[in-house]
């Protein structure tokens, strides 16, 4: 089969570890006999750089006209400046919204090689297996109005954290639907006793509750949650969230794993069902772009190709492949591969490009 894939590398570490991914799909091609057509896209700084965006238009309708996205990371201090009128993330933020990708789906599994590769104890981590679903194109990100200014009594700014209730209801399903197919347990994440916005989503997720009688329905405060993740994380199965708290809690969630380099993540412009979906998607790994890093074949490249095999699943409604990938991971692991994020004694350190080469080798 043919696919059309957008592939946008952008700053930092992102052209390498995506060079991995990309490794790790032609790879997947040759092993079941597909073709992914390849149409690089410039994001972030470097498209700043280029054409004095994040983001162009026509690299967006490029995009659009995929059959997915797979994106590795923007930004970087050349062009941290708070003044600045373009930034980095300007890109990443309107390639979300552009797309219509509402549902930012983080996987955390911590593979059992890597339970003493955690700063947490290892029989904290034992089990866990769990997974973040994060409203992506509402709240405080997208809501207006937003803005500072100057009052006689100094400076101030507003963010304003705003959700419709279709908006709620679309990534709630999301949440359901996920935990159906798992252990049938979703946590839903707010801040209920503070916030009107959270209010509403605990009385929508009240009310789809019926609608999913096999799922067991909790309402957890996200201060709590935060807390939880680190006292008894094996607890979760799915944990359904507006995107902020999703933010802050899926960055607290990939220390479980050992580091941010190993977890992947799918946003996705609808509701998953079944085994082998086909559902427009951008694919990252949750990392960010690392420029310390960059250009010293030294970031962990498996949340990109761990990325990849996602991007099988959700959009490509390739699943056997996928597992395919997740089991060339594993296996690399088991053999005692590691990178410089998740060394530990006795193990072989590899750089960037030779642990591509060892998973694609697994393959």
């Amino acid at each position: 089969m043919k696919f059309n894939i957008s592939v946008m590398p952008g700053d930092g570490v992102g052209p390498e570890v995506m060079a991995e991914g990309i490794k790790m799909l032609e790879a997947t091609g040759r092993k079941f006999g597909h073709q992914f057509n390849l149409t690089y896209e410039d994001i972030g700084g470097v498209a700043i750089d280029k054409y004095g965006v994040a983001l162009t238009p026509e690299s967006l309708a490029r995009a659009k006209k995929s059959d997915a996205v797979l994106l590795a990371a923007v930004g970087g201090p050349k062009w941290d400046d708070p003044l600045a009128k373009v930034r980095p993330e300007d890109g990443l933020l309107g390639l979300r919204k552009g797309l219509k990708v509402f549902a930012n789906v983080r996987p955390v599994k911590v593979f059992p090689m890597l339970e003493d590769s955690t700063a947490l104890k290892p029989h904290i981590v034992h089990g866990v297996d769990l997974i973040v679903v994060r409203e992506l194109t509402g709240g405080l990100y997208f809501g207006k109005p937003k803005k500072q200014w100057v009052t006689s009594k100094g400076r101030k700014a507003v963010d304003s954290m705003i959700y419709s209730e279709a908006e709620i209801k679309r990534i709630l399903q999301v949440g359901f639907e996920l935990a159906r197919s798992r252990r049938k347990k979703l946590a839903s994440v707010d801040k209920a006793n503070v916030l009107e916005s959270s209010r509403l989503w605990r009385k929508i997720a009240m009310e789809m509750s019926p609608l999913y009688p096999d799922v067991e329905l909790q309402h957890v405060l996200v201060d709590s949650c935060s807390m939880r993740l680190i006292q008894s994380p094996a607890e979760f199965d799915v944990i359904v969230t507006e995107n902020t708290f999703g933010d802050i809690l899926t960055d607290e969630a990939s220390m479980l794993a050992g580091s941010m380099g190993m977890l992947p993540s799918a946003s996705l412009a609808g509701v998953p069902k079944g085994i082998a979906t086909k559902i427009f998607g951008l694919y990252e790994p949750i990392h960010g772009s690392a420029p310390k890093r960059a250009g010293l074949n030294m970031a962990n490249p498996i949340a990109t190709i761990l990325s990849v095999a996602m991007m099988l699943r959700y959009s490509l409604g390739k699943p056997e492949e996928a597992a395919a990938i997740e089991a060339a991971v594993l296996k690399t692991l088991e053999r005692g591969y590691r990178t410089y994020d998740i060394m530990s004694n006795g193990k072989t350190k590899l750089g960037t490009r030779e642990m591509g080469d060892m998973i694609a080798r697994n393959l």
